[in-house]
Parts: C-alpha cells; structure tokens; sequence
C-alpha cells in the first residue's frame, strides 16, 4: 500500500494546495499563502513549523516502508487498509476540499494581521469552526492506514499538535481581534473541530 498511500498524498497536496491556491490566485489576485506567523521561536511559530514538518513527514513514512526500511507496526489485509484506509483519505480529501472552497475569497494559509476577510460562517462553519482542519486530519489518518509504521503515525500526530498551536495561539486570537462580537457569537454557537467537542 506505500505506493497508494504516495499516490494519495500527491493527489491531496495538488488539489488542497495547488488547485486551491489557483482558484484563489484567479479570484483574487493572491494565491491566499500568507507563511508562518509569529517570530522565530515563538508559539505560533512553532506552529507553523511543526505543520511543514507534518506535510514532509507523511509521504517520507511511505517511501521509507516502500523502500523497506520501516516495517508496518501491524500487518493488514491488503483489501481491509485499502477499503478502510481509502475511505478515510476519501473522505478527507471531499471534505477537505469542500470547506477551503466554503470559504470563498476569504480563505487562506496563515494569517496576516493587516488583512480583515469575511467571516465565513456558512456550510460546514456552520457546525464547526474549523473543518478544513478536521478533515486533513482525517484524510492523513487514512494514508496512515495505508502504510501503518511509527513514522506515518508521529506525521499524524505532528500535524494534530501543530493544527491545535496553529487555530488556539494563531487563528481564533486573530478572528476575535479581527471580528470581535460577531466571532465570540459564532465560537459560542459551534463546536472548534468535531461536532460535540471544544466549544
């Protein structure tokens, strides 16, 4: 499964990177990548960081257990990770997809403090705050599926780490700042990332 799971981040990167930088770039004039926030050494930095780490751990963990220099930390059926693996990563990906383009003109990667965008609060922000997030999440969990070893696990875990330093120091100070009243409303009325938990 290493080669699907390549496949897959290939595929994520051009569409929720590449493709989406474009419409942004066609609409707007910008491509919407705005960098890491913060200084060096800095919490937000880290964040920013630890993201980039995540991006270059996940396709390494794959071509390192294609290669066989990392052994899977369970053996799966060939059929069982492809089926569970591929809806996950499936998933992730429409979702994905879907929230980044929700937000229309607004959307971005990293923060700038001088810009002010709309408040997207329709679609999936209208049950969760940061579903671009949640879905990542999910689509990466299911290329560790596919290629189940100690790296693509820690790559998963990277990412979770830096999207929580990434939305907590960064995103939400930034969007109350930006929006005050309307976004203490919004965050009092959605969940931060699943349906459920972290109002």
């Amino acid at each position: 499964m290493p080669y699907a799971a390549l496949a897959g981040y290939v595929v994520f990167a051009a569409l929720a990177f590449g493709w989406r930088s474009w419409i942004q770039w066609q609409r707007t004039g910008s491509t919407g990548y705005r960098g890491l926030s913060g200084r060096p050494g800095s919490v937000e930095w880290w964040g920013g960081l630890l993201f980039a780490v995540a991006i270059v751990l996940t396709p390494l963990a794959a071509l390192l257990q294609a290669r066989g220099a990392l052994a899977p930390l369970i053996e799966l059926r060939a059929s069982t990770a492809l089926a569970l693996g591929g809806a996950l990563y499936l998933a992730g990906l429409a979702g994905t997809l879907w929230s980044q383009l929700a937000m229309g003109a607004s959307w971005r990667i990293g923060v700038d403090e001088s810009e002010r965008t709309t408040l997207v609060t329709r679609g999936p922000y209208g049950v969760v705050r940061n579903p671009i997030f949640t879905f990542m999440v999910l689509g990466l969990a299911g290329l560790a599926v596919l290629v189940p070893n100690a790296l693509s696990i820690a790559a998963l875990a990277v990412l979770v780490a830096a999207i929580e330093i990434q939305v907590k120091a960064v995103e939400e100070p930034y969007l109350e700042r930006a929006h005050g009243d309307d976004y203490r409303r919004y965050r009092a009325a959605t969940w931060r990332f699943v349906p459920g938990v972290g109002r």
